[in-house]
């Protein structure tokens, strides 16, 4: 299945994995930035029988690994760059029960209320959209007792530290035609979560702080992860 993007502007993840080798068979569900450690699908529960989203699901890679492994009865990936939505249907449209849905995260949310068990992001669009505009609607999209994970950038990526109010920066990238652009993204300090989710509507499950000193070559880069539950009663 596909939907019509409302996302605007150009697009700027088109040359982002444009040279990655493809489809991938993930042996595990990673949280963290480097892929490497920390906890895995034991995050999102037991997804039997389970309606699940991924929010700026990129290529697909998790996505497909969710619907493939984890048994859910259907995972709606969600990406409003239309290079990404490309890249993800032509490595894993054939994965049962894995939809890719080109639109923008929170409108798609807010056009489907009570449709969802688990909603989840990887540094995806809860990175690149603001957190005021999407904790809401994730809030409508989950039924009650639904379960929201996210991992985040716990400083920057420079290592300088995260924002302590709900402001993004500008991060440098290439736009379409590959002149230097900026895009923003969400650093945010885990007090200031915490009280964004608590103000759209969910409870806080945990939270945690995966910590890698880097591949070789790599610096440091500590990833917040968080788990929270929707309001009302327990679904899951």
């Amino acid at each position: 299945m596909t939907s019509t993007s409302r996302a605007t502007g150009p697009d700027l993840w088109q040359h982002y994995g444009a040279l990655s080798r493809g489809r991938r068979s993930p042996s595990r569900l990673h949280w963290d930035w480097y892929q490497r450690i920390g906890p895995g699908a034991e995050l999102l529960g037991d997804l039997s029988g389970r309606t699940v989203a991924e929010l700026g699901a990129g290529a697909g890679h998790q996505a497909a690994y969710v619907a493939a492994e984890l048994k859910a009865a259907r995972v709606i990936a969600i990406d409003s760059s239309v290079a990404q939505h490309s890249r993800s249907r032509g490595f894993y449209e054939a994965v049962p029960g894995l939809d890719f849905v080109h639109d923008d995260a929170a409108m798609y949310l807010q056009d489907h209320p009570s449709s969802l068990d688990v909603a989840y992001s990887i540094f995806g669009a809860l990175d690149f959209s603001d957190p005021q505009t999407l904790l809401p609607a994730a809030a409508v999209a989950l039924r009650p007792g639904g379960t929201l994970v996210f991992s985040t950038l716990a400083h920057y990526r420079t290592g300088a530290p995260p924002e302590t109010e709900c402001r993004p920066a500008d991060i440098p990238t290439r736009m379409p035609d590959g002149s230097p652009g900026t895009m923003q993204r969400w650093v945010l300090e885990s007090t200031v979560w915490t009280k964004l989710l608590d103000a759209h509507g969910f409870d806080l499950v945990d939270s945690d702080t995966v910590h890698d000193p880097g591949p070789d070559g790599g610096a440091p880069v500590a990833t917040s992860l968080f788990r929270a539950r929707r309001r009302g009663r327990y679904a899951l």
